[in-house]
């Protein structure tokens, strides 16, 4: 018996779309960092990508569960001397909805050149609109 390996050429992407409304942020995230690095299909190979697209619509009808609104917070260092940013999870889904999936999503790939890469597939949008509808994604519902 041969070991299967999926090779880069000969993958063929998927796309879907995926429906933030009503939404728990952690769940939905671990489900498109799934998706995105292709472990939920049979030629699943870590070390190429064999994931797909996702496209996340409605993210600023995200919902976070407990007190996380007001007590989760995400720093940003600039490097210089007091260049410690913070900005709390309930501001950050009034000004950049989009930004609290990504941050969510990018914690659970992984941290190389092949996580980077898989990031780029993730495409986020506030509202229900998106410009990717030549593509024919297929819609998936996380209620």
């Amino acid at each position: 018996m041969k070991t299967y390996m999926a090779k880069k050429e000969d993958q063929v992407r998927k796309w879907y779309v995926v429906d933030a409304s009503g939404a728990v942020l952690g769940r939905m995230a671990s489900r498109i960092a799934l998706m995105l690095t292709g472990k939920n299909n049979p030629h699943y190979t870590p070390h190429v990508d064999t994931g797909a697209f996702v496209i996340v619509v409605n993210a600023d009808k995200i919902r976070l569960t407990g007190r996380k609104l007001d007590k989760k917070i995400y720093y940003h260092y600039s490097g210089y001397q007091s260049g410690l940013k913070r900005i709390t999870a309930g501001r950050l889904l009034k000004t950049h909805p989009e930004r609290l999936i990504t941050y969510a999503v990018r914690g659970m790939l992984p941290k190389t050149r092949l996580g980077r890469g898989l990031l780029r597939k993730l495409k986020v949008y506030a509202g229900a609109e998106h410009p990717h509808a030549a593509q024919k994604p297929e819609a998936i519902s996380f209620q």
